[in-house]
């Protein structure tokens, strides 16, 4: 932990990191960043103008931003009302490029939208129920989707499954996959992009994140081959039809994790496989060795995904840190003789083979 002012010095870094989260958001919310991705120089009157915007708010925030060092100011020498200020490249593609690795607008959408949250998670701590995934709102959704969009599209079926042959083949011959916990369904599309010949079934719980993955089908074109159902994935009489059943970072997310693994078991074709991807923590808690990736994943647990698992009740209360010995535990209890991890690298996360 260091000396007292070690200490005061990483929460006042913290908060300046909450305001620069808080700018990103509105930033990102009412267009600015878009507006101004042409790297072209906008005084507060003309970014107002083109934003519907008051102007007295559009000064004050390209003023935070030019501070803060996130936007570039042209010539702060000069009168208020004259001064310019210009995106460059690199936060164009950090805050609007929707297809990069970068992207991270959607990371402040989510974390900001657990934030505003914050009176009933605290009300949630004290009762020991939770806050469900639909109460955290569109910006959760969205930011979600739009976090894993890129890796989805861009990775899945470029780097992390050409990685493990035997699946790989499958996919290229065209298997049926059911994706689990498919969200706004980027990850159906990505395996429907990459592999010409698949088909996929992908359930969800929420009908808002079905309605909108229905919705990114038939934009790119898929819906021939990608459906989608908002189920409970343990109803779904479909027994021993899937080549692949997948769930994508949201086993740790699930008040009944047991029950949503023993149902892709049953859905699982015996020969087929079963692959959860899921955080890529450390296999024991290290306290303060842990590392950043850690701290990230502590910082979702306890501000969405256990008040999400915890607002089910029962609830097995796994948290974002589930760890790899949790995931056995659970695959042994739902009928799977064990779980290996692929050789896919990822920093963020690390993908299990579930055996049958």
């Amino acid at each position: 932990m260091g000396s007292v002012t070690d200490l005061a010095g990483r929460v006042f870094e913290g908060v300046l990191g909450t305001f620069d989260t808080w700018s990103i958001y509105v930033g990102d919310k009412l267009g600015f960043y878009r507006t101004m991705r042409d790297g072209k120089p906008y005084a507060a009157a003309e970014l107002a103008k083109s934003s519907d915007v008051d102007p007295r708010y559009v000064r004050e925030w390209l003023e935070q931003q030019a501070v803060t060092g996130l936007l570039l100011c042209d010539n702060p020498g000069d009168p208020t009302e004259a001064r310019t200020y210009r995106l460059e490249p690199a936060g164009a593609e950090v805050f609007t490029d929707d297809r990069s690795l970068n992207f991270l607008a959607p990371f402040v959408r989510l974390v900001t939208s657990a934030g505003i949250q914050l009176p009933e998670l605290l009300a949630a701590y004290r009762s020991g129920g939770g806050v469900g995934w639909e109460q955290f709102g569109e910006d959760m959704r969205t930011g979600q989707a739009g976090m894993n969009r890129p890796w989805f599209l861009s990775v899945l079926a470029k780097e992390w499954f050409p990685a493990v042959p035997e699946i790989q083949a499958r996919l290229e011959a065209g298997a049926r996959i059911a994706d689990i916990g498919c969200g706004e369904g980027w990850s159906s599309i990505g395996f429907a992009q990459g592999y010409p010949k698949v088909t996929v079934d992908g359930y969800d719980l929420d009908q808002a994140s079905i309605n909108e993955a229905t919705k990114h089908a038939a934009e790119t074109g898929l819906s021939e081959r990608v459906r989608f159902e908002c189920v409970d994935v343990a109803t779904v009489d479909r027994a021993g039809t899937y080549d692949l059943v997948t769930a994508f970072e949201c086993i740790h997310d699930l008040s009944q994790p047991v029950a949503v693994l023993a149902a892709m078991k049953r859905l699982a074709k015996p020969d087929g496989d079963v692959v959860v991807m899921d955080e890529k923590v450390n296999e024991e808690f290290l306290g303060s060795e842990a590392g950043d990736v850690e701290r990230v994943m502590y910082g979702f647990s306890l501000f969405t995904c256990l008040p999400d698992g915890m607002s089910r009740q029962p609830s097995a209360a796994t948290g974002t840190v589930m760890r790899p010995k949790t995931l056995k535990s659970y695959a042994k209890e739902a009928g799977f003789s064990g779980i290996e991890v692929l050789p896919i690298e990822n920093d963020l996360w690390r993908f299990y083979r579930l055996v049958l």
